[in-house]
């Protein structure tokens, strides 16, 4: 795995555990886990967060979203790149709504083409995450289900084909 950069935004390799702290502070926005996880998740503490990245790392390539100011890079969220799944989070509010998914999902999907996959699949997109839903359906991603989750919350699957 390396680090992918494009300009002012880099996906670089998470490092546990010293991602882990940095990761904190997105896993307890409400914000946060409302629309990647759903409605009532309570916030994550450092275990579940570990937890979490170590099911990635085993599915998929896990990487830290950074963008650069001023000549730093600050870590704004993760993302992770698995065939039935791309779950991607900005964890810094100020960075949401200024084009920075779109950018990151953008560069996985040239990462994917690299590693000859065939397609992409985004397991779950709850029907409320309206923004998500726009961003993979602007980037070419179809619906593929609807379905609801363990506690009745409506979601969308979609996928890309790559060839």
């Amino acid at each position: 795995m390396k680090t992918i950069k494009d300009n002012d935004l880099r996906l670089r390799p998470i490092l546990l555990p010293g991602d882990l702290t940095i990761a904190l502070p997105w896993y307890q926005d409400e914000e946060v886990l409302y629309f990647s996880e759903g409605e009532g998740t309570p916030p994550y503490d450092l275990t579940t967060i570990e937890r979490m990245y170590n099911y990635l790392i085993k599915i998929g390539e896990v990487y830290i979203i950074e963008v650069n100011q001023r000549e730093n890079w600050i870590p704004i969220g993760d993302v992770t790149l698995s065939k039935d799944m791309l779950p991607i989070v900005i964890g810094h509010k100020k960075f949401r709504g200024k084009g920075i998914g779109k950018r990151v999902i953008q560069l996985l999907i040239e990462r994917a083409k690299e590693l000859n996959w065939k397609q992409i699949r985004v397991n779950k997109i709850y029907s409320y995450n309206v923004a998500s839903r726009k961003m993979f359906e602007g980037l070419g991603f179809n619906k593929t289900k609807m379905s609801f989750d363990d506690k009745g919350r409506k979601y969308n699957s979609f996928q890309l084909l790559l060839e």
